[in-house]
């Protein structure tokens, strides 16, 4: 894993042990709170067009919001794959290739090209 990310999750874990919340962090309290912060997430583009959705960064409140909201949904996803013992990294990296291997990419033939006298 990533000197970064183990790092996060190291401070993520003291963090928790300052305020005794351990105990709450149970597998299925962490995917549970992980899924309402996803949801937090979905919430802030409910009902933009796909056009306002794709400038919701331009605006500094919203912007502050996704970026609340991408890392609390980080943090949960970080504390789940410590108290579950997933590598984050590699487990991705794992599902890319299999995803490689299930859907292959889909590549274009070149346009048929007149030959000479037709």
């Amino acid at each position: 894993m990533s000197k970064d990310l183990h790092a996060l999750q190291r401070r993520l874990a003291d963090f928790a042990a300052a305020r005794d919340w351990q105990q709450y962090h149970t597998p299925k309290n962490l995917a549970a709170a992980l899924s309402v912060e996803a949801a937090e997430l979905v919430e802030i583009f409910q009902w933009l067009t796909p056009e306002e959705s794709a400038k919701v960064m331009s605006d500094p409140k919203a912007a502050g919001r996704v970026e609340d909201e991408v890392a609390d949904v980080l943090a949960y996803l970080l504390q789940f794959c410590q108290a579950v013992g997933v590598d984050p990294l590699t487990a991705l990296a794992a599902k890319i290739e299999r995803n490689e291997t299930r859907f292959p990419a889909v590549r274009q033939a070149p346009p048929d090209r007149r030959r000479d006298g037709e």
